[in-house]
């Protein structure tokens, strides 16, 4: 089991936020899906996931991705996913 906290911050506060869930074990592989079901639960787009979004969770346990990150225009500053440990 792991848990994900996906924040969507705008000046640095907090406007949207989830905690994604999953009773299977996590893998790096399928992180995209992960960040694309918070994303749809959020009602965001999806960000351009890169090895440096998927190294940086794996060495610090968060992740954040700004606005150059998206395809799209997007209202807020930063979307941050972090590990519940």
């Amino acid at each position: 089991m792991f848990r994900i906290w996906a924040k969507v911050l705008k000046e640095e506060h907090i406007i949207k936020q989830t905690v994604y869930e999953s009773e299977k074990k996590f893998t790096y592989s399928q992180f995209f899906k992960y960040l694309a079901e918070i994303c749809d639960s959020l009602d965001i787009p999806t960000p351009v996931l890169l090895k440096s979004h998927v190294f940086n969770y794996a060495k610090f346990n968060h992740v954040i991705f700004r606005p150059a990150d998206f395809m799209e225009s997007i209202s807020f500053s930063k979307l941050v996913l972090e590990n519940i440990l």
